[in-house]
């Protein structure tokens, strides 16, 4: 998942873009209203974790913006344990979850975890497509019941196109899932991880659609 992080507090935006990377996610991480807006309109992410204390406006400000002009990114906020009214404001502006502070790396990944199976109509954990197996929580990877090791990027390329079986996507929106907005992207990167995915799952698990990118199919569509 590629997700945009927005949190003025140093420490805490470094610890959250680490520890969600080190999930496996693509994390894009900044600190007040002004990059939110930025970054949310040049990119598009699977998720936000949202403070609501912004030094330049609020967290509360935004949500209503986004969801105002149509964004259905499912969000997450962060609030103080004792706002109990921004909680409930929030949840009615259009918030998909909240957490307060403190809160447990663990507990937030693994919220965001179910804010993407909701958005994507599934309730079970685990992504399953034909013989192919895929468990976001711990990255695991199996076809016909044997493991297969992959590297974070090339997990981050699978779920990408899991997440969206029997539809085609784009290289472009491979790209975005996978690098954040500061990392350079190489200009066969994706033909790279395809290939090395190809070589550990078989070469008729992902399809190429000339001209218009990439899809994995569903066991129903033969």
């Amino acid at each position: 998942m590629r997700i945009l992080v927005i949190e003025d507090d140093d420490v805490l935006r470094e610890g959250l873009a680490d520890g969600l990377a080190l999930e496996g996610h693509t994390i894009d991480a900044v600190a007040d209203c002004a990059d939110a807006r930025e970054a949310v309109a040049g990119f598009a992410h699977d998720a936000i974790v949202l403070d609501i204390g912004l030094p330049d406006g609020s967290g509360l400000d935004l949500l209503r913006e986004w969801r105002r002009a149509g964004r259905a990114t499912p969000i997450l906020l962060l609030t103080a344990r004792n706002m109990a009214e921004d909680r409930i404001e929030g949840l009615d502006l259009g918030a998909d979850d909240y957490l307060g502070k403190p809160f447990d790396l663990g507990e937030l990944a693994a919220r965001l975890r179910a804010l993407m199976r909701r958005n994507s109509g599934r309730a079970e954990p685990m992504m399953r497509i034909g013989s192919l197996e895929i468990d976001p929580a711990t990255r695991r990877v199996c076809l016909e019941g044997q493991a297969i090791d992959l590297s974070r990027r090339e997990f981050a390329v699978l779920e990408a196109l899991a997440r969206r079986p029997d539809h085609i996507v784009s290289r472009g929106a491979i790209e975005e899932a996978i690098y954040g907005w500061q990392e350079e992207v190489g200009s066969n990167a994706v033909e790279v991880h395809i290939h090395k995915l190809r070589a550990k799952l078989g070469t008729g698990v992902i399809e190429t659609v000339r001209g218009l990118g990439y899809r994995i199919r569903s066991k129903e569509s033969g």
